[in-house]
């Protein structure tokens, strides 16, 4: 035991002492990119190695999570993933290559965003009651268009259909990008989306914003309330991404890269960077990252259960 304890301390004092590799499970450009591109210079410098970042893209992040969890477990494999990647796929997917609450370890949650419910313009809806009430008028027409099947903008939905008990179906894309340009053109008229994805087209008036899922409104867009303002409760929804490691990595490993991506998320350029997309820098301790996805997953488990959400 002894030389054991020896070896990982011995381990991690050394720690890193080669080039690191941060998975983003998505292509380049989404928020978990965005993230792992803020932080990248912060963090090479803060473990004084390169922070090499690798997209791979695939199945709402299972093809990189799957990789990371073939890694092996030594802190020089992480990967910056979604809400949908760490706590939703497990009940989307009949048969997940991974478990993200018993292959992975979370180093920390990295930022978080809130999303927004936005209607075309076109649409004669300017608040949240207006839109229950074209849509009790209208269900047939209540398609809400999302970037992809079990992102965060999909459950979003299908929470607000339950709170409200009012009709409507998923259209999911290819994308963010995708959804919000059907949403733009009126193919679309209601959508949820990340506010970072659409603040630029809710300034510039090519969509309107009813409602954010924060738990208070958004200095950005200040005039906009929170779902709960609006008469909608228990729909407080944040899209997040966190970083993670194999299971098996040592602790003193994880708490090492944890101090590091803390303290590179902080940083004035990162965080600026960050916020500039609408970014909330949450950047807490790997405990705390823990026991977020652990209540996300049972959260949006029951989500998925009683809107009777499926892969076909």
């Amino acid at each position: 035991m002894a030389t054991i304890l020896w070896s990982c301390a011995g381990y991690t004092a050394t720690f890193p002492n080669r080039p690191l590799n941060l998975i983003v499970p998505f292509v380049p450009g989404g928020s978990s990119d965005i993230t792992a591109r803020a932080i990248q210079p912060a963090l090479t410098q803060e473990l004084g190695q390169t922070v090499i970042i690798e997209n791979k893209p695939g199945a709402n992040g299972g093809i990189g999570a799957a990789e990371l969890k073939r890694a092996k477990p030594d802190g020089y494999t992480m990967m910056v993933g979604s809400i949908g990647t760490y706590a939703i796929n497990p009940s989307i997917y009949k048969k997940l290559a991974y478990d993200p609450t018993r292959d992975f370890r979370y180093l920390t949650e990295a930022v978080r965003t809130p999303n927004v419910l936005v209607v075309n313009p076109k649409l004669d809806v300017h608040d949240v009651a207006g839109l229950l009430a074209y849509a009790k008028q209208h269900p047939e027409s209540m398609s809400y268009a999302c970037s992809g099947m079990g992102a965060s903008e999909q459950l979003s939905a299908a929470l607000f259909r339950l709170r409200t008990h009012s009709p409507g179906v998923d259209v999911p894309y290819r994308g963010g990008g995708a959804a919000i340009s059907d949403t733009l053109s009126g193919q679309i008229k209601v959508m949820f989306m990340n506010l970072g994805a659409v603040l630029p087209y809710i300034r510039a008036g090519q969509l309107r914003a009813l409602a954010v899922t924060s738990e208070h409104r958004i200095a950005s867009i200040p005039d906009v309330p929170t779902m709960q303002e609006a008469g909608i409760s228990d729909m407080v929804v944040y899209s997040w991404q966190s970083i993670a490691v194999p299971k098996a990595t040592p602790t003193p490993v994880v708490e090492r890269l944890s101090k590091a991506l803390r303290t590179a998320l902080v940083a004035p350029k990162s965080k600026a960077v960050l916020e500039k997309q609408g970014y909330e820098v949450v950047a807490n301790s790997w405990q705390d990252a823990d026991a977020w996805q652990h209540s996300e997953t049972a959260r949006w488990a029951k989500v998925v259960k009683d809107a009777g959400i499926h892969l076909n």
